[in-house]
């Protein structure tokens, strides 16, 4: 039976609410500052904590809640007698819901103008105290971090009738581990803060990489299996996913993901989202094993999704196929003629969710567009981890500078401009042949540009595909003029990469004897 709650809490979001709930149901309220204030001003009855304890608030609020009348009747255990009697002894009432949220840490350090002070004043030390002591001993004592919980411990409460009732040790142990998930995430924000300030201390000049770097994340999924079927594996997520990524997926059909699944989606999304404002309604792109296969733009799903399955018919078998538009009737129709292990789209219509239900073995994965980035890239190596910032860098028209003779027309521009976007999601070296919104040849993570050459030549040969008059894309500078011969040889007519080699100018004069526009970006993608 829940008797007595303490109540405070910085989002005040639903605590009203929640607060006349409790009240209603016979639960007498402690509470401090602004919470107090709010209860008292809307008619909740409520003691204030520095009236509780006796003792008033002091050190600008600092010490209120640090008194052994509100740690003592959270931490004493009702099933050891030597607790109880010592409660008794000392006039020590029983607290049977803690229910806190901590200081805006985050949200004060997220500021431009934030000051070292701001920072440390917004470090709560009553807050975490009391939602440890209450989750250290949840057998007795109700806790309460987040408000999307409120409704679920008041349904407990309310399930026995008009009084107050238990609430499920089931649920007490759930909310007590979403409170060690919680202040933990808080304190690792803490340090991962004041790691990052340099010698002057100063918000402005703080590095993005913190001397201790804590990361929290919350595991959505087991795994079908690893990237291989003898390893196991999880899919988790950020607290906050940025807008519009992967981690924000909802399966509507389908046998759980595998590791290498989640890989490629995240792959194919990244790449179809960057296909707007190309002159087309809808992006396709079609990834298997890593690797964009086939990537086109159309008027429709259908048109885009046609186009760029004539790249590589032959790997599209069995990759994941990702739309920037939603997929309609006639693209699920073409669709399910092809073995696909995961579709992702911003939406799907009733016809394609019902045309795509009879292929189960398909995984669809809904997720609303957005330009989100994460904050980092990761990846693991022995006994440690690489940390960089994004390759969050789109290169625009304005970024490029042209280095021959020769001007490009309008089209090639287009051209050049979707080459180079498909290039940035191919794995080095990457060599990719578009034209007229279509990928041609994509030669993927050959250990030469060459090689990347001849076998986007072969793959655009085996499609049917001519390579006359094409764009092509590198992800990384032709250091010598024999990478340039090899794709103007396959048809090239303009070729856009980053420049920055110290044999630039070797390969430019070779352009310009080979009568073909060069255009460099600046910016090198690389990726392994």
């Amino acid at each position: 039976m829940i008797k007595q709650a303490l109540i405070s809490v910085s989002d005040k979001t639903g605590v009203l609410d929640f607060a006349r709930a409790l009240s209603a149901l016979g639960v007498s309220i402690l509470s401090t500052g602004g919470t107090a204030k709010l209860l008292q001003d809307n008619g909740v009855p409520v003691t204030e904590v520095a009236d509780y304890t006796g003792f008033p608030e002091m050190l600008d609020g600092r010490v209120k809640t640090l008194h052994p009348k509100v740690h003592g009747g959270i931490l004493a255990r009702r099933d050891f007698p030597e607790h109880v009697a010592k409660l008794s002894e000392h006039n020590i009432p029983e607290i049977d819901m803690v229910v806190v949220n901590l200081y805006p840490f985050q949200q004060t350090v997220a500021k431009d103008d934030c000051t070292l002070e701001d920072a440390i004043e917004n470090i709560d030390i009553g807050g975490p105290t009391m939602l440890r002591s209450a989750a250290k001993n949840h057998k007795d004592v109700v806790v309460v971090c987040d408000p999307a919980d409120y409704g679920l411990v008041l349904a407990e409460m309310k399930g026995t009738g008009a009084s107050a009732g238990p609430v499920s040790y089931d649920t007490k142990f759930m909310l007590a581990k979403k409170v060690f998930a919680h202040t933990a995430q808080y304190d690792g924000a803490i340090t991962n803060y004041l790691t990052s300030l340099g010698a002057d201390k100063a918000h402005a000049t703080r590095s993005s990489f913190p001397q201790t770097l804590n990361m929290t994340v919350e595991k959505v999924q087991d795994m079908r299996y690893g990237e291989n079927p003898h390893q196991a594996a999880a899919f988790y997520r950020d607290l906050a996913p940025a807008a519009g990524s992967l981690a924000a997926y909802k399966q509507l059909q389908g046998k759980e993901l595998s590791y290498n699944n989640i890989a490629d989606a995240d792959a194919a999304w990244e790449c179809v989202k960057s296909l707007g404002g190309l002159g087309q309604g809808a992006g396709c792109v079609i990834v298997k094993h890593a690797n964009p296969c086939g990537v086109a733009i159309g008027a429709d799903a259908l048109d885009a999704y046609s186009r760029a399955l004539q790249t590589d018919p032959t790997s599209a078998f069995g990759g994941i196929i990702a739309f920037n538009v939603e997929v309609d009737g006639k693209a699920a129709e073409a669709l399910a003629k092809l073995f696909v292990e995961v579709l992702i789209a911003p939406s799907f219509t009733a016809e394609a969710l019902a045309t795509m239900s009879a292929k189960q073995n398909v995984r669809l994965l809904q997720i609303a567009l957005g330009d989100g980035q994460n904050p980092y890239d990761v990846k693991r190596v022995g006994g440690g981890l690489l940390v960089q910032s994004p390759d969050a860098k789109n290169v625009g028209l304005g970024d490029l500078r042209v280095v021959t003779k020769k001007q490009p027309t309008q089209q090639q521009l287009q051209d050049m401009m979707f080459a180079w976007r498909v290039a940035k999601f191919v794995k080095s070296n990457a060599i990719v042949f578009c034209g007229n919104g279509m990928t041609l040849g994509v030669g993927a993570g050959q250990m030469s540009r060459i090689d990347s050459a001849r076998i986007a030549s072969i793959k655009a040969q085996n499609a049917g595909l001519s390579l006359a008059g094409s764009a092509v894309a590198s992800d990384a500078f032709f250091p010598f003029r024999d990478g340039l011969d090899v794709v103007v040889d396959a048809g090239a007519t303009c070729v856009i990469h980053p420049g920055g080699s110290m044999r630039d100018q070797e390969v430019i004069d070779a352009a310009d004897e080979r009568g073909v526009v060069m255009l460099y970006t600046g910016t090198r993608h690389f990726r392994h």
